[in-house]
């Protein structure tokens, strides 16, 4: 397993400059095309989203007070608030709505057909079941890493590859207001690990 930390996490601005993205990792690493995708979004003002095509996307705000999504593919607008999962396609022409400030939001992108993604809060170890990727980032309190070397802090958190041995509890909670976000990443069909 790999551990992060926001404040190390190199941010790339927007095209549009309307906010940065930190990635914590990708599948495969370093590829123009990924088939997974795990980053850190800071969003400082009202604006569109990049169109990614083949995409399923969950967004998790980690901070802030709010976001609204609409696009002319949707009835009505999404409404993010901190800590719940919002899933949606990445083909969609998105603008967003920052009616009171910036946010930060834990940003998941799999493509369809190839990987499933399923954001969840959490507040017990968790299990990455066998042949899975996974994300797991600290919103509150404080974690121990599965082989108990380290301890997490807000902000901080853990991934891994699909093909990579994780321990049977990849984090553990030490705090009583201890609390992550887990993106447990699922290979489908040609994607599945040897073995999987």
């Amino acid at each position: 397993m790999h551990a992060f930390d926001v404040k190390t996490l190199t941010a790339g601005r927007w095209h549009n400059g309307g906010g940065a993205t930190r990635e914590i990792a990708s599948h495969p690493a370093g590829a123009g095309v990924f088939e997974w995708r795990a980053s850190l979004a800071d969003i400082d003002r009202s604006g569109p989203f990049s169109v990614f095509p083949g995409v399923d996307r969950t967004l998790t705000l980690v901070a802030g007070d709010g976001m609204r999504l609409s696009s002319p593919g949707l009835r009505t607008p999404l409404v993010a608030r901190t800590g719940e999962p919002l899933a949606f396609s990445g083909d969609l022409a998105v603008d967003a709505d920052l009616p009171d400030g910036a946010c930060r939001a834990l940003n998941v992108m799999v493509r369809r057909g190839r990987w499933t993604a399923r954001v969840q809060q959490v507040t017990a170890p968790v299990a990455p079941p066998p042949g899975h990727a996974g994300v797991l980032h600290v919103l509150r309190g404080r974690w121990r890493t599965g082989d108990g070397t380290s301890v997490l802090a807000p902000g901080q958190g853990l991934w891994w590859h699909a093909d990579e041995k994780a321990p049977n509890h990849a984090a553990a909670p030490l705090s009583a207001d201890a609390t992550a976000l887990w993106a447990d990443l699922a290979p489908s069909g040609s994607a599945r690990p040897a073995g999987g």
